[in-house]
């Protein structure tokens, strides 16, 4: 995929306002209103969408107070890197809008909602462990492509985890991310694979051949367990293995590892940027930062999709950055592949934490074929068939006119602006408990 994700982008197709259908408002942030689109006419060849659309005055607006430059640069930076994305766990660009009043992107609609609203509807708030590693091996996919084309993703956190049609995720909202020189790519070897004959568990049944035409690797399910009780261990988790050393060194061989995947190139990034509870230390220091920050990123959602929470969060921002500087995350319980594998990812010295090459490698992903992950039938959740139709379609200027205005209001009235998403000069607040049933942030 990285020689596809190489050659020259086609440009984007050109949409606009009278070709579209707004049905819905998926979520608001500090960058943009997505929309929930359908093509305008009655076209039924054509998939739902979700657009996110940008006040032109708005990014003025930002230039005006930043000094930085043009206040559109981010928007055509996360428009390149849509352009140049080829995977399947990420966003393809469906198009581009551009208005006298908005800008806008749009790509596949995801029917499954966000990963932290999949999870408030678990009977207890949380997932299990073959639920996580499932959802985990496919973050590790997405942030090992990211970084293999040079994308600091740097923004990872449950609300960018969509899930598709066909229960796979799909890693969004690139506002925050950034280029640096790409790290050298992991040796073939470097992961281990599925046992050559597994024994499927007799209670797996055999999924139907989907309408997807991926089906033909039957076996890849194998690699996963999903269970909603809670009851009974995933067949594919490491319990009976002595987990590694419980201490925050990691072992001499995640350690040489890590440090191959992580200390990758002298270039760093010095952006103070992020969501506040997902945020590294080495950010937080302004010590300047690389690829680390994602795997920091995936300890801290690996935590919140284990306890319901994440671990470092204060009563203000003052102390909440002071719990991810200093402060070692509290894993409760029993000792286990998973805990230690979070452990190792909130590693506070990023020249220690370990990175894709010794995250693949780890027990709490013993038994996982990394290469036909992407062919599992049977995700733990497949989201059911969407209603495209809605009544009257929404006014998408008025709409994000509307918005802006209202935040603009706010801001005046608040002027630390605690946003549950920040731009490229400052990191956001975590999101807002209150809003939690209906506010699944920025998608994209």
């Amino acid at each position: 995929m990285t020689a596809a994700a190489s050659s020259p982008p086609p440009p984007p197709p050109q949409l606009s306002l009278d070709g579209l259908k707004a049905v819905s408002v998926l979520g608001r942030g500090a960058k943009g209103v997505v929309f929930h689109v359908v093509p305008a006419a009655g076209d039924d060849g054509g998939r739902a969408m979700a657009l996110k659309a940008v006040s032109r005055d708005a990014a003025r607006q930002k230039k005006a107070s930043a000094g930085d430059g043009d206040g559109h640069r981010r928007i055509w930076f996360e428009r390149d890197v849509l352009l140049a994305l080829r995977h399947p766990l990420l966003p393809s660009l469906r198009g581009v809008l551009a208005t006298d009043a908005v800008v806008g992107f749009a790509i596949d609609r995801c029917g499954g909602g966000d990963l932290n609203a999949l999870r408030r509807r678990q009977t207890e708030k949380m997932f299990s462990d073959s639920v996580i590693r499932f959802y985990a091996a496919e973050l590790v996919l997405a942030l090992e492509h990211l970084h293999s084309i040079g994308i600091v993703y740097r923004d990872l956190k449950p609300e960018n985890v969509l899930i598709q049609d066909s229960g796979h995720i799909m890693l969004v909202d690139f506002d925050l991310s950034t280029r640096l020189p790409a790290p050298p790519q992991d040796p073939p070897d470097a992961a281990p694979v599925c046992p050559p004959k597994p024994t499927p568990p007799a209670s797996q049944p055999s999924p139907s051949r989907r309408r997807r035409g991926k089906s033909r690797k039957p076996t890849a399910a194998l690699c996963f367990s999903f269970r909603t009780g809670g009851g009974a261990k995933p067949a594919a988790q490491s319990d009976s293995l002595s987990p590694p050393s419980t201490s925050r060194t990691a072992s001499s061989s995640s350690s040489s590892s890590s440090s191959t995947a992580t200390t990758v190139s002298s270039a760093k990034s010095n952006s103070f940027v992020g969501t506040e509870d997902y945020v590294a230390p080495e950010i937080i220091a302004g010590r300047g930062h690389d690829f680390a920050v994602d795997w920091w990123g995936l300890g801290v959602v690996l935590y919140e999709m284990l306890y319901g929470r994440t671990p470092f969060r204060g009563q203000n921002r003052k102390e909440t950055f002071y719990r991810v500087l200093a402060k070692q995350p509290e894993l409760v319980g029993e000792q286990t592949p998973l805990r230690d594998l979070i452990a190792r990812l909130l590693e506070k010295d990023p020249a220690k934490r370990v990175g894709a090459r010794a995250v693949k490698a780890h027990p709490f992903f013993r038994g996982v074929d990394w290469d036909r992950i992407l062919h599992v039938a049977r995700p733990p959740f497949i989201p059911a068939a969407l209603d495209e139709e809605g009544d009257e379609a929404l006014d998408v200027e008025k709409v994000v006119r509307e918005v802006f205005a209202t935040k603009a209001e706010g801001e005046k009235a608040s002027p630390e602006g605690d946003e549950g998403h920040s731009g490229g000069d400052g990191v956001g607040r975590g999101r807002d408990p209150s809003k939690e049933d209906t506010d699944f942030s920025v998608f994209f």
